[in-house]
């Protein structure tokens, strides 16, 4: 067996001396890597409470006195492995690769999950209790920088429709993208707090306002428009009576400016905004695009990025709105694509490294809906994608199979590892 080889085994088998791989999101285990050799019984158990029924094994990997005692113990199992046929080997191995990608995406929508009920709370105590409020907010950002600021890069993950509930999704995304924005924009750490501080509460004025008024209509009349618009001067009083920093506030207040000058309340330029400002005014009308009051008015995410950068450009800061459609891709997730062999997809991760190359869901008719895996595009080096389409314009079958979603939901997932390409001997 060479070293890159691996074999599957029951959580029951593992042992101390072990090289494993967990097939897991970055957010899914405690531990520093996905592959790591272990070292512990308390790690054995940390791997059983994952929830996993079985994981891959790297014996060449492993301890010798371990690869000696599991050769012993498992021939048999090997032989049989050994003795498969191809088709077999194929099945197995797609239906082991479709289980960790399930439970990875499981993984992903009880964060998101947990993290629309603890935005609720924070909205629940505003008013009661802001101190509290504040520590509820400040305790669910640090979890999320938590996740994102180390050297492992971050994806941009597509949930299902059915993840969280409109009253979070949409300071929920905010909060999501602008966090990943104010990384790759360089932020400190006391900025990235301020911009996810400031993304997760930016709409915490609307509270004041009565029901009918807390969703954007163009059919406002002139009155309405004007009692909407005062969510802005809410949620800063609200702001200050929780304790927010003069950053977060900043990004409250101003999170419905343009660059040109045509926001409000103030109608101040970009020059006069700051940066965690710019970043959650640029995502709110992003997420605000995908995700209007209105289902029927919403926009692909193809489609909003593409709005935004052809008609409203002019509203944004330069920078930041060209690091947003690099860090989002071409084609962000939730997006409906037609391949180069004319095949039909739907993009449901983007690593801003490679935003050509996302992972997507093809339509194969000879495959089960619910055995449909997500294939990486950088692993498809003749395969790319044509263009972008409306769903209504895939045929039935393709709708029905990709399920276009009719809302747009985010969260993270930890990047895919590069293997650099191996030398020639």
């Amino acid at each position: 067996m060479n070293d890159s080889q691996t074999l599957i085994i029951d959580i029951t088998q593992l042992r101390p001396g072990m090289h494993i791989h967990l097939d897991l999101g970055w957010m899914d285990h405690p531990f520093p890597m996905n592959s790591f050799t272990i070292r512990s019984q308390e790690q054995i158990d940390i791997i059983r409470s994952l929830g996993l029924e079985r994981v891959r094994f790297s014996p060449a990997k492993s301890d010798p006195e371990i690869l000696q005692t599991y050769s012993q113990e498992h021939a048999p199992v090997q032989a049989a492995i050994e003795e498969e046929s191809p088709e077999m080997t194929a099945r197995r191995l797609r239906r082991d690769l479709l289980s960790s990608q399930w439970a990875s995406l499981q993984a992903c929508e009880r964060k998101y999950a947990e993290a629309g009920h603890n935005f609720r709370q924070v909205i629940e105590t505003a008013h009661s209790r802001p101190a509290v409020s504040r520590e509820q907010s400040e305790s669910m950002i640090k979890g999320f920088l938590g996740e994102i600021m180390g050297e492992q890069e971050a994806c941009i993950r597509l949930l299902s429709e059915n993840a969280g509930e409109k009253s979070s999704l949409h300071s929920i995304n905010v909060t999501v993208i602008s966090l990943l924005l104010g990384k790759a924009s360089g932020l400190d750490e006391q900025g990235m707090l301020d911009v996810g501080m400031g993304a997760l509460l930016h709409d915490v004025g609307k509270i004041e306002l009565p029901g009918r008024l807390r969703w954007h209509d163009e059919h406002f009349t002139t009155s309405e428009r004007e009692l909407y618009q005062e969510h802005v001067a809410h949620g800063v009083t609200l702001g200050r009576k929780m304790g927010l920093s003069k950053g977060a506030l900043l990004v409250i207040g101003q999170h419905h400016e343009l660059a040109d000058g045509k926001g409000y309340p103030r109608h101040i330029t970009d020059k006069q905004m700051s940066l965690p400002s710019r970043i959650v005014a640029l995502v709110n009308l992003y997420d605000n695009l995908c995700n209007p009051g209105n289902p029927a008015l919403a926009a692909t995410p193809h489609e909003a990025l593409a709005m935004i950068f052809a008609l409203r450009k002019s509203q944004f800061h330069a920078a930041t709105l060209s690091l947003f459609v690099r860090m989002m891709g071409v084609y962000p997730p939730g997006s409906v694509v037609q391949l180069t062999d004319d095949r039909f997809a739907m993009v449901v991760s983007v690593n801003s490294c490679r935003p050509l190359k996302p992972r997507i869901v093809i339509h194969d008719a000879n495959i089960p809906r619910d055995e449909a895996l997500v294939v990486d595009l950088e692993d498809e080096p003749d395969l790319g994608i044509r263009r972008s389409l409306k769903p209504l314009q895939l045929p039935k079958g393709a709708f029905d199979y990709l399920s276009p979603r009719k809302r747009i939901c985010y969260f993270f997932e930890r990047a895919r590892e590069i293997t650099p390409p191996a030398e020639n001997t």
